[in-house]
């Protein structure tokens, strides 16, 4: 992927004099001591990063750890003490006014965690709010509002007002506004932190499928690290305004950078960020659907198996033998077809474990894991479910589905 961001050593001193600090915080000094030797605030210290046309990423850190500054950074509500934030390529620190302006209306639009809606406008005039600054004409920016009601999910809602709504819903509209101006980028700033937790995680749901089908660049901001990491391609980990880690939920939780992302991430749902792609084994021995019963004893016999799945010529998953169903099958000279047990269970490679626990616990059989094609790629053991998770997290996963 192509990339669509890049910040090059950003930082956001808040104070009278912020170019002053800048040498302190180099020389060492903390944040603590910076705001009590000179009444100036660190927000943000030398943070670089470069995100992916198309991606989801996650900046996560505690309150005061620097996050929000710096998401509003982005779009230059918090204009950089110093460094460049390059948007396709572009330095726009450095724009003007009208440049400025022409980026937020066009490539950048922001959710925010309190909705910021309109209560003297209904549904779709919040909506449409976006496009009447821009001059659109009112059937155009209808027709478009009415789209993006209709991809959160507030179809029937257009003639609400947003008192009217749930807190939920109204993070919908939130949404759907933002996203009428068709923007490249989306900046999220804990836009799901005030809700409900059962609402928080349909919303969160909703985001991931929104995400899957318009494909657009996301920032989000959040200080629940469970969240991150559901909806996270890559995160981000600040503390006291520096970026500590940056890396995929996987590569967090298996090499965290230091001791606070250990802390931070330590009570982690690890059902909810590893995938069967994690924890699958690549099989090494598979028999094809025209061969017979004593070649999948020979596989089985020569690589300490009880049991082989069996394949087309495309390696598409038709079904799995035993140990026992072959020797059963030799005696009463079956073929490979009649003994072939067909009763397995699929899974795809992006399924997360904790939706495969209960799939090991109902099969008698490994898990076959296919790829997009639909070929088999490896395959999981009960024990595979259950080592890939923390303690905690299988012994309440396990008590819940049985």
């Amino acid at each position: 992927m192509d990339t669509k961001i890049k910040i090059d050593h950003v930082s956001k001193i808040f104070g009278p004099k912020p170019k002053s600090v800048i040498p302190k915080i180099k020389s060492g000094m903390s944040k603590d001591e910076i705001l009590a030797e000179t009444g100036h605030t660190v927000g943000v210290y030398d943070a670089s990063m470069e995100i992916k046309q198309g991606e989801t990423f996650v900046i996560m850190g505690l309150s005061g750890s620097g996050k929000s500054t710096l998401i509003r950074c982005f779009n230059l509500l918090n204009k950089p003490t110093d460094g460049a934030i390059f948007i396709d390529g572009e330095d726009i620190v450095h724009y003007n006014k009208t440049q400025l302006k022409k980026v937020r209306q066009e490539k950048v639009a922001m959710v925010f965690q309190h909705f910021g809606l309109f209560n003297h406008r209904t549904i779709m005039a919040n909506v449409e709010y976006g496009l009447e600054v821009r001059n659109v004409s009112k059937e155009e920016r209808r027709e478009i509002a009415q789209k993006n009601i209709d991809i959160v999910g507030l179809k029937g809602y257009e003639d609400k007002y947003p008192d009217e709504l749930s807190g939920g819903m109204q993070q919908r509209v939130g949404l759907a506004r933002a996203l009428a101006n068709d923007p490249d980028v989306l900046l999220m700033d804990e836009p799901f932190s005030a809700l409900d937790p059962l609402i928080r995680r349909e919303m969160q749901l909703e985001l991931l499928d929104i995400q899957e089908r318009l494909q657009k660049t996301i920032i989000f901001i959040t200080h629940d690290v469970n969240e991150a990491f559901k909806l996270g391609d890559r995160v981000a980990v600040m503390k006291d305004g520096k970026v500590n880690q940056i890396g995929t939920p996987e590569e967090i939780i298996e090499s965290p950078a230091n001791d606070y992302i250990s802390d931070f991430i330590k009570d982690i749902d690890r059902s909810k960020v590893f995938q069967a792609e994690n924890i699958m084994i690549r099989p090494n021995a598979l028999v094809s659907v025209k061969d017979g019963l004593n070649v999948a004893r020979k596989e089985m016999e020569e690589n300490g198996i009880s049991s082989v799945f069996v394949v087309d010529r495309s390696r598409h998953v038709k079904g799995i033998v035993t140990i026992d169903d072959v020797v059963e099958g030799l005696k009463d000279k079956q073929s490979l077809e009649d003994m072939m047990r067909t009763d397995i269970t699929i899974v795809g490679r992006d399924e997360f474990v904790s939706d495969l626990i209960p799939k090991t616990l109902e099969s008698s059989f490994p898990l076959a894991v296919v790829n997009e094609e639909s070929k088999l790629i490896g395959f999981i053991l009960r024990v595979h479910v259950l080592s890939g998770l923390a303690a905690k997290d299988v012994e309440e996963s396990v008590e819940y589905h049985m």
